[in-house]
């Protein structure tokens, strides 16, 4: 037995041990969304109403499971600071059960740290290598904090891959460590409607040989890849690794060989999707993880020439302020990584920003496209960043437009059965003359 694996041995209890450490008030930070650990969380709200604990704060992005301290009667032992909004926490802040922590995702690292001193770090880990080293799998965003930490639980499961790049914590780091083997999270891929189709053909259009991606989950980034098979040499920069990306890789068309940073590889900061990703992440060197201050840094994305940043958004207004986090003052889910990646697309050599939503909402009831926001709307990326909106009618390409022009792109590319009503609000706030 080496010395990693015996002290291996000397840490690893059960998370119904671990969660006897800690310790009412304590400031908790875990890797987000599939890298929560579980196990752990459960058997501390076990522990926290057993014993009465209180002020507890778990903070990540996001949860990827309904879990027993996301009750509402759990929130003063174990109170959720969310850094995103899903919909396993979208009720419990808006009925004051758990809290929003508005943040650009490169900066949540530092927003974090500067609420107080880090007790302890946890997270969900891929087994143990020869060298005592485990990887953060599927998650490496809060990376950088484990070192701030009084305390590190780690919760290994075999069925999390071992991921590359700067994604690993070493047995001697580690207060204490338990292991589980319910199956990660698996989340499928949405299917592709019509309209995210249509949308996905305009900005596929849009993106040259040798330029370097970002994109996230859904029917609309799905769509782009889908458009992309006929490509040479892109690249891929992105917060998030996702199941098209696999196809785009096997298929030849991703092998970042046009890259000028981190060249050869995949440089993400999280996953989460089906079994074949977790597969294709496993002991997969051409993929690399790093915490997301890092990867989502604005000027470390500008690095890569045509670069090409794909996002979604609630509403957008005449004057082009995206709202891409709120329905009115309603937190919805949140800014993430939108404007890291607008602003270093835009820095970018020959790089594009696009901003894609369905033209219309509610069965058509409603238009995406707005005089001004609805009130009390988030303004997520301003005006004076935004570069192109898509809609499932074209493009309208705002960057370096005046009001007025832009005003008459936006309702050109906004549902027919809105575009008079749009272009009367215009002229009633003088962005456009009155004929």
């Amino acid at each position: 037995m080496s010395k990693w694996e015996e002290l291996y041995r000397q840490k690893l209890t059960t998370p119904e041990e671990i969660a006897k450490k800690f310790n009412s008030g304590d400031y908790c930070v875990s890797n987000g969304q599939i890298a929560e650990p579980c196990a752990i969380m459960r058997a501390l709200a076990e522990r926290a109403q057993k014993d009465d604990l209180k002020g507890i704060v778990h903070t990540m992005l996001l949860p990827m499971r309904d879990q027993l301290y996301l009750k509402p009667e759990m929130s003063e032992r174990i109170h959720y600071n969310s850094l995103f909004i899903s919909g396993y926490s979208r009720e419990l802040i808006w009925n004051g059960y758990a809290d929003y922590l508005p943040s650009f995702y490169s900066e949540d690292p530092r927003n974090v740290k500067s609420r107080g001193d880090i007790d302890v770090f946890y997270g969900t880990v891929s087994p143990m290598d020869k060298h005592g080293y485990f990887s953060f799998g599927t998650a490496s965003d809060m990376g950088d904090l484990v070192y701030e930490a009084k305390k590190v639980f780690l919760e290994v499961n075999p069925t999390a891959p071992r991921s590359h790049g700067n994604c690993f914590i070493h047995v001697s780091k580690v207060t204490a460590l338990c292991e589980s083997k319910v199956p990660i999270t698996e989340v499928p891929s949405p299917e592709i409607t019509d309209v995210d189709r249509a949308i996905g053909g305009y900005i596929a259009a849009e993106i040259p040989d040798g330029a370097c991606i970002q994109l996230g989950i859904g029917g609309m980034p799905n769509a782009v890849a889908q458009g992309l098979f006929d490509r040479k040499d892109l690249g891929v920069h992105s917060e998030m690794f996702t199941e098209s990306m696999v196809d785009l890789i096997e298929a030849g068309v991703i092998n970042n060989s046009q890259k000028r940073i981190h060249r050869g590889k995949c440089l993400v900061t999280f996953t989460f999707g089906s079994r074949k990703v977790y597969d294709f992440l496993d002991d997969n060197p051409c993929i690399e993880f790093g915490p997301v201050n890092y990867v989502n840094n604005p000027f470390l994305i500008s690095q890569n020439d045509y670069m090409i940043s794909i996002n979604a958004c609630v509403e957008v207004d005449l004057f082009g302020q995206v709202c891409s986090e709120s329905i009115g003052p309603k937190n919805f889910s949140g800014v993430g990584g939108q404007l890291d990646f607008v602003r270093g697309a835009m820095a970018s050599k020959g790089g594009k920003s696009f901003i894609a939503m369905p033209s219309t909402a509610k069965g058509g009831k409603i238009s995406k496209i707005r005089g001004v926001l609805t009130t009390g709307g988030i303004v997520s990326t301003s005006r004076n960043d935004v570069d192109n909106i898509v809609t499932e009618y074209g493009i309208a390409r705002l960057r370096g437009k005046t009001c007025s022009e832009r005003a008459k792109a936006l309702i050109a590319i906004a549902h027919p059965s809105f575009r008079e009503e749009l272009t009367k609000e215009a002229q009633d706030m003088h962005i456009i003359p009155k004929k």
